[in-house]
């Protein structure tokens, strides 16, 4: 039995009077890789913007349900330490331009006001790159900016600063679909290591890459979870003839 990190029950998420997300009820298993698919505009990134509190930055924005990690109602906690517990990855790399390797790994810390020692700060830069599979690449170089490395390295050093802050979940929005095959293959071996220390939600439409990485899958369609289950078997027998549709192709 997988014990679960996020519990998600009768989730709607809207934008003004338009509802993105229609009572998605989920659980998230620890230590596992979920991926979430499904076509363009289906509710995918509302429902980790969600999961992270960002989509009520939005003007207009509103949710309904309740979402829980590690039964605590994250609706009921400051967003500020929900998003310390919850980190997230974007679509695109984006490194803070104007900061230093080091203090982009850090710069959650800064950011939220809590103050390090010097030796501290260098142990938790040093493990959140080695666990990102990017210190041997930078150690050298630790105070130039960020915007000097390729592509797939600045995604690293954005998954490096999420993991700085020791969450339990990250959340990763399409971390690959900005890089070219090889980055691409570089940040899937560095996510499937990773979940040996965290839980991780991947959307992505990249059905081939959910297929490789991911322990359990789920398909949001027009807003709504259709299915949810082992990958492996959503892959080989899709239970819904909709999930089977997307997964040969036929739309998406």
């Amino acid at each position: 039995m997988e014990s679960t990190v996020l519990k998600i029950e009768k989730f709607s998420a809207f934008f003004g009077e338009n509802q993105v997300l229609k009572e998605v009820s989920l659980s998230v298993p620890q230590n596992r890789i979920t991926a979430i698919m499904g076509p363009s505009g289906c509710g995918k990134t509302t429902l980790i913007r969600c999961i992270n509190r960002m989509h009520e930055l939005i003007p207009g924005a509103r949710v309904s349900g309740k979402i829980f990690l590690d039964q605590e109602d994250i609706y009921a906690t400051d967003p500020i330490i929900v998003r310390r517990q919850i980190g997230m990855v974007f679509q695109k790399p984006n490194p803070f331009p104007m900061m230093s390797i080091y203090d982009n790994v850090i710069a959650g810390y800064n950011l939220n006001g809590i103050r390090l020692a010097k030796d501290e700060k260098d142990r938790i830069v040093e493990e959140s790159l080695r666990k990102a599979a990017l210190w041997e690449e930078v150690k050298g170089a630790l105070y130039r900016r960020g915007t000097f490395l390729s592509g797939g390295q600045q995604q690293r050093l954005c998954i490096a600063r999420a993991l700085a802050m020791g969450p339990a979940v990250l959340l990763l929005d399409e971390p690959t679909s900005a890089l070219d095959p090889k980055a691409t293959s570089h940040i899937e071996e560095l996510i499937v290591q990773l979940k040996d220390t965290v839980s991780i939600v991947l959307v992505t439409h990249n059905m081939a890459q959910a297929a490789r990485v991911s322990d359990f899958a789920a398909f949001v369609y027009l807003g709504e979870l259709v299915e949810f289950g082992p990958s492996g078997k959503m892959f080989t027998a899709p239970r819904d003839k909709r999930t089977e549709a997307y997964l040969m192709g036929k739309f998406g």
